[in-house]
């Protein structure tokens, strides 16, 4: 049976103090839920303080980001080690704004995830089609391309220790929202993409939806068959919201 996860991405959003009163008040209303699985990704300032808050609860530690080295001169990144002695177990690695904003190419995701995946850490490696590939009828063409360029050279024994989530880009902040169909297909295409290179092992990975999921959709789409969960973005950040989310799952 495959592992239902919830993830939160707070994305650039809450400062320590606005951390500790969202995370106050999802302690209280999740605190007793084990299942799904919760993963909180606050940004890095507010890592330490969210790990203080949730030791010893139901719920995961995860960042948003990290860099492909394991230490040295590179201002401003941040090591997979760093991440790790402060309770981090999951990282979001490729999603869309980090390859629109910041180009960050399949071969450098792919760097990441084996970084990550040799550390200890479980990624959380996204993929998606922009909206005119979709008009264009290249969905497939791009996700598979992104899935094979960000998990190249992986293991099956790694791609068990491995996360997807499909997040088309162009239901990514825009209100829009792939229908329960629509995501299921995309999914249905990945978990085969990935039989194609591993076998049964992608009947027992993970593969989340991001894209717009708030209280009112997660529940439709969380009954599809191939979806596993949902990487959540601005519903994330309100206590109201994330708890349905989740207790819809």
């Amino acid at each position: 049976m495959r592992l239902k996860i919830i993830a939160g991405n707070w994305k650039m959003n809450k400062t320590n103090l606005e951390a500790n009163e969202l995370v106050r008040g999802l302690v209280s209303s999740l605190g007793d839920v084990d299942h799904p699985r919760v993963v909180l990704c606050p940004p890095f300032t507010a890592l330490s303080e969210v790990a203080k808050m949730i030791k010893g609860g139901p719920f995961f530690l995860g960042a948003q980001n990290m860099y492909f080295k394991e230490s040295g001169a590179y201002t401003g990144e941040i090591a997979p080690s760093m991440l790790l002695t402060i309770g981090v177990s999951y990282v979001i690695l490729g999603h869309s704004e980090r390859r629109e904003y910041f180009f960050e190419s399949d071969d450098i995701v792919n760097a990441k995830v084996k970084l990550a995946l040799k550390t200890g850490l479980i990624p959380i490696v996204c993929v998606g089609e922009k909206l005119g590939d979709r008009e264009k009828g290249k969905t497939e063409e791009v996700v598979g391309n992104q899935l094979d360029g960000s998990l190249q050279d992986l293991n099956s024994e790694e791609m068990k220790k491995t996360v997807i989530a499909y997040e088309p880009v162009w239901a990514i902040g825009t209100g829009k929202t792939a229908t329960p169909e629509q995501a299921q297909e995309v999914h249905v295409f990945i978990r085969n993409r990935l039989k194609e290179a591993h076998g049964a092992v992608a009947d027992t990975i993970s593969i989340l939806y991001g894209g717009s999921v708030n209280d009112e959709n997660a529940s439709s789409l969380l009954k599809q068959a191939d979806i596993d969960g949902a990487l959540v973005g601005g519903a994330s950040l309100k206590v109201d919201q994330f708890t349905k989310i989740v207790k819809s799952a």
